[in-house]
């Protein structure tokens, strides 16, 4: 068995009363996992790899639609809703197809380990060829995205994403048919026939209850609790999709997945903006996980979702970049606490380790990985390193890394980011996609011509 051992100059370390910041930590590896981790282990000794700055555990991006990258920069120009802002976005799925996706979600993902993100929740709903035929291979769209992973060196959970209906009681639309299998029964069949790998857990979703009629959620959630799954959900992210909910069923979308056994302790509930306190109270009953998306939330002019006040009732909170507005976890964890002092103009609402929990430890759960997210004796050894000497980071002492990774840090200070104990990115570096911005780039132009 071959060991690897790291060095870390800084790491955040789990602690009896909470995390701490310690200094020369040796972190032994074999076989993908951490074996040791000696804090106080004096200099980096002989044969070790040296990572200056501080260890995080990789961050969990909870939420990602790959293909949105598509769309950074050419829908900030002019004004508009989260509903114009889809038009846009339909026209870029229209585009894609295993081959062109396999490309794009490789960059994406690369783009996202060079932030420090160990593993992606891609809420997958892309699944057949324009005008809703199927390939020959039924998911060779999500057999793209788990190559994809692959190829950039993170883990995948492929939430495979039952889409059937472009509003209640409404036919999909011709860009939808894309996402429909007709019926639950067949989204069922086809995602049974996904199969996890090394790299790669299986998961569900629900789109939304406006995609999902009503009788048929409870095959999506069944279908993920025989399979002790992750089920996602897009919940209450438009006030819109509430109303039309009140007059379809007279209930709020919290209501009706919990009527339909949606919610509940592997469920994540996605947005969760516009929510009344009955739901709140049906989130915190369920133990349900409220995954917040800010980047996204604040740039489709959502609003700001009650983060906060479901955490208070229990509810673990994740975080994901969705549309990848941008791609940088530590400006999701920090907009948590600054939405919520612009909502409450008040300071203090959520501390940095609670914060960089939510970004990786209980984002990692939500997803199926529950062996990820920390730094300690049998986890998985997967992690990143922030700088501490860059114009954002200097200055603070070593033992207020945590603030500083939250408060001041951006996805421009990871350094170094490890997997399975696989260093993929070194020094800024990709290892597998050697130059990522033109792999974006390329990709992208392509879908645009």
């Amino acid at each position: 068995m071959s060991v690897t051992t790291y060095w870390a100059e800084h790491a955040w370390l789990p602690h009896a009363n909470g995390p701490v910041v310690e200094r020369d930590v040796q972190i032994a590896v074999a076989d993908g996992l951490i074996t040791r981790v000696t804090p106080d282990s004096g200099p980096c000794p002989s044969g070790a790899v040296r990572l200056a700055g501080l260890l995080l555990p990789g961050q969990a991006n909870a939420h990602s639609h790959a293909f949105h990258r598509a769309l950074r920069g050419s829908v900030q120009v002019g004004s508009g809703t989260f509903w114009t802002w889809r038009d846009t976005m339909y026209r870029f799925a229209g585009a894609l197809d295993p081959d062109s996706y396999l490309a794009l979600a490789t960059a994406v993902y690369a783009e996202m380990a060079l932030a420090g993100i160990t593993s992606v929740g891609e809420f997958h709903y892309l699944h057949h060829a324009p005008g809703g035929s199927r390939y020959a291979d039924p998911n060779a769209m999500g057999h793209a995205l788990i190559e994809a992973a692959a190829r950039a060196g993170i883990r995948i959970t492929l939430l495979d994403t039952c889409y059937l209906s472009s509003g209640f009681g409404a036919e999909p639309t011709r860009p939808q048919l894309r996402f429909s299998d007709g019926d639950s029964d067949a989204w069922a069949e086809r995602v049974s026939a996904l199969k996890p790998t090394e790299h790669a857990r299986i998961g569900a979703a629900v789109h939304s209850v406006r995609a999902v009629p009503a009788g048929q959620l409870s095959t999506v959630a069944q279908w993920a609790a025989q399979a002790e799954a992750p089920l996602h959900v897009h919940l209450s992210e438009q006030t819109a999709e509430n109303d039309a909910c009140l007059t379809a069923h007279g209930v709020t979308p919290t209501r009706l997945l919990a009527d339909h056994g949606v919610l509940g302790p592997r469920t994540s509930a996605v947005h969760a903006t516009h929510l009344t306190d009955e739901d709140i109270q049906l989130l915190s009953d369920s133990s349900t996980t409220i995954c917040m998306c800010p980047t996204t939330e604040r740039d489709l002019a959502d609003g700001i979702g009650p983060a906060r006040r479901l955490a208070g009732v229990g509810c673990p909170v994740t975080l994901g970049s969705d549309s990848h507005a941008v791609i940088d976890p530590f400006e999701e964890a920090r907009a948590l606490e600054l939405d919520e002092r612009l909502r409450t103009r008040t300071r203090g609402h959520w501390t940095a380790n609670a914060l960089l929990r939510a970004g990786s430890q209980d984002g990692h759960a939500s997803l199926g990985w529950s062996g990820a997210g920390r730094i300690e004796v049998g986890a998985l050894a997967d992690f990143t390193v922030l700088a501490l000497d860059s114009v954002r980071t200097a200055g603070p002492p070593p033992a207020l890394g945590a603030e500083t990774a939250v408060f001041a840090a951006s996805a421009a200070d990871v350094r170094h980011v490890v997997v399975g104990g696989r260093h993929i990115v070194k020094d800024g570096q990709h290892q597998l996609v050697p130059d990522v911005a033109t792999a974006l780039s390329t990709t992208i132009a392509a879908l645009r011509s």
